[in-house]
């Protein structure tokens, strides 16, 4: 047991996915997950383990933002020995080639946040994911049909952001989207030598009205999820 999870080792898969919305976990868990249980509820960050296809796999959820991403992941892989980490969500695009409904890979993640300097003293400002995972991932993608493509994230700490920023982020550093998580999530696992990647739905665009509506969000992102568990098990 950690300080935000209150489940026993045992009761957590050495291989997890997470996302942010604790609803969108708990909805994994009814429709895809057989005999699960739930072994978190700690802050109603929820989290389910259960069976996919016969193998032990976990759904936890870990809130919004560097920080929050920061505390489970950190803890998963530290308190709970987890050896992978899938995390799915959603991100802003900011490429007329990356539209609303596509579904991306976050190979890199880009922050001006301090989270690697404050866990560490590193100066860098690039987190990248497991090669192995995402080439899994990739292989997966072909069997479900979807045109996978690999960007690089800029992982903000501010949601409401100025307008100017997904120019600056687009031109300047070559980011493809945005959304908040994935920078934490990379180090963590670079920390404690284990595995990480990231799929990403896009939810709205920087280029064009597109959105998705909140159902659409918590509900509607059934390709991506399916392809996250279906590249966990083969893990």
């Amino acid at each position: 047991m950690s300080i935000h999870i209150e489940a026993k080792k045992e009761d957590i898969s050495k291989k997890v996915i997470v996302c942010g919305d604790p609803l969108r976990c708990k909805f994994i868990a009814e429709k895809y997950l057989k005999d699960y249980k739930c072994i978190n509820k700690v802050r109603n960050m929820l989290g389910f383990t259960g069976y996919y296809n016969n193998e032990l796999i976990t759904v936890m959820s870990h809130g919004m933002g560097n920080p929050s991403m920061g505390i489970y992941s950190y803890e998963l892989f530290n308190d709970y020995d987890v050896d992978v980490i899938i995390r799915i969500g959603t991100a802003g695009s900011y490429s007329k080639d990356i539209k609303v409904n596509d579904i991306v890979l976050a190979t890199i993640s880009y922050s001006d946040s301090i989270y690697n300097y404050n866990s560490d003293g590193d100066k860098s400002n690039i987190n990248k994911s497991n090669e192995f995972v995402d080439n899994i991932i990739m292989d997966e993608s072909k069997k479900h049909n979807i045109a996978l493509k690999n960007i690089k994230v800029y992982s903000s700490d501010v949601f409401y952001t100025k307008e100017d920023i997904s120019k600056k982020m687009k031109e300047e550093y070559n980011c493809d989207a945005v959304e908040m998580e994935t920078f934490a999530l990379f180090k963590n696992a670079n920390i404690f030598n284990k595995k990480a990647s990231c799929l990403l739905t896009i939810s709205d665009s920087f280029v064009s009205n597109d959105i998705l509506t909140q159902e659409q969000r918590e509900t509607g992102l059934s390709k991506m999820i399916e392809l996250a568990l279906d590249s966990i098990i083969t893990l």
